[in-house]
This record gives structure tokens, sequence and C-alpha cells, in this order.
């Protein structure tokens, strides 16, 4: 199967059936293939419904968690949007064309606080998380719109949310399976249970 097809066969089998059916997402998502962000070794994978390691914590997640974190964004040409990568620029080139202004960091970044610029409007999270850094809050404008994955007692689930008055929340919208960023995870602590 040659490339295009094996985009178009992604698409009508794995996000249209789930519910990714909004033209501009899966126009993205056709117009990028996916093999272009793997090791050789690894680009006949591209296309499968998982997501797909790639060492050192580093992965390309399964093509429904692109679609549906796109279409739960919206983004558009007016956001100033930061990309906290799971180890691939793949998220970074479905949505460039679509945005104003994009920058991609990675998430030992974030946990060091090296975020440049701030008052970003939407920021992606390629990956799930068990909690937001301070220092990635802080990047978000007031009304910026945050979406990516959350980690919750062993589930992931798409999430996202809005920075009001300073504080931000992530709100689960659907279990999906997506990559854990360990970057994130919250200091193991013992307690009675």
């Amino acid at each position: 199967m040659d490339r295009k097809s094996a985009r178009k066969a992604m698409i009508d089998s794995q996000l249209r059936t789930s519910g990714v059916n909004e033209e501009f997402a899966l126009a993205r998502m056709m117009a990028v293939p996916r093999e272009d962000f793997l090791p050789v070794e690894k680009a006949g994978l591209a296309y499968i419904d998982r997501s797909i390691a790639l060492g050192e914590g580093a992965h390309l997640a399964a093509p429904l968690f692109y679609g549906k974190l796109l279409i739960e964004a919206v983004p558009d040409a007016s956001d100033r949007v930061l990309i906290v990568s799971g180890g691939t620029d793949y998220l970074k080139a479905l949505v460039e064309p679509m945005v104003g202004e994009v920058t991609s960091i990675t998430a030992r970044e974030v946990v060091e606080g090296s975020i440049p610029g701030g008052d970003y409007t939407l920021v992606f999270i390629d990956g799930a998380v068990e909690r937001l850094p301070d220092a990635l809050g802080e990047a978000v404008a007031d009304g910026g719109r945050i979406v990516g994955g959350l980690l919750l007692r062993g589930v992931t689930r798409l999430a996202s949310g809005r920075k009001i008055a300073g504080q931000i929340a992530l709100e689960p919208v659907e279990d999906i399976g997506i990559p854990v960023l360990h970057a994130f995870d919250r200091p193991k602590s013992w307690s009675f249970s």
C-alpha cells in the first residue's frame, strides 16, 4: 500500500469510525505523513491504531489521539501555540499551518522551567500527564486553552481546560489510549489507604 492510500485508510477506518469527522482535522491528518516522524525501521508501523514507542520516553501517539486533540482544540489563525512534545514534531506539523505561531518544547524543558515566551493562547500536550507544572500554567494567557492527555487513577483520558483568573483545571473529555509523559508524574508518597 502506498503512503497516501495508508493515510486514507487510517482516516476511514480509525478516525471517521471513532467520531473524528471535522474536515479541518481530517485534511491535516491526510496532509502529514506519519512515517516522516519515525525511524526507518519503524516506518512500516506509521498507520497502526496504537502508539509507537521510540525509546527514552519518546513516542508517536495513535492517530486517534491526534484527531481527537485537534477537534477538541479547534486551533485557528489567531492562536499563539505551545506544544509540549512527545518526542516527535508530528503534532507541530499538523498544527503549524492552522495557527499564527508555534513553539515546541520537550517535557524536560517544562519541568526545568525553560518555557520560552508566554501568553500562549493554546497549549497542546502530546501525551498524558498526572499533573500540570506551575511553569506550564504560567505560560498560558488568561482565557487560553490547554488540551492534552490526563492520567487519572491509571487511566488516560483526553482532557481540556481554560485559564480563568489565573487558574487552570483540566477536565476529562473521554477515555482514550495515550502515552504517558512521565516527566509530569506526581512525586511518589506513602499514605494509609
